[in-house]
C-alpha cells in the first residue's frame, strides 16, 4: 500500500472512532457496539 492509501485508511479510522465516540452509550447499544469495541469496529470498516 502506498503512502496516500495508508493516510486515507488512517483518516477513515480516525473519523469513524471520532463519530462513534460522540454517540451516547444508549445509541451505541442500539447499534450493538460497546464503547470498548469502537477501535475494533473502526479498524474493520470498509
Amino acid at each position: 500500500m502506498n503512502m496516500i492509501g495508508s493516510f486515507r485508511k488512517w483518516r477513515n479510522y480516525r473519523r469513524t472512532v471520532t463519530e462513534l465516540s460522540s454517540l451516547s452509550n444508549r445509541e451505541l447499544d442500539d447499534l450493538g457496539i460497546n464503547r470498548g469495541d469502537i477501535g475494533f469496529v473502526a479498524r474493520n470498516v470498509r
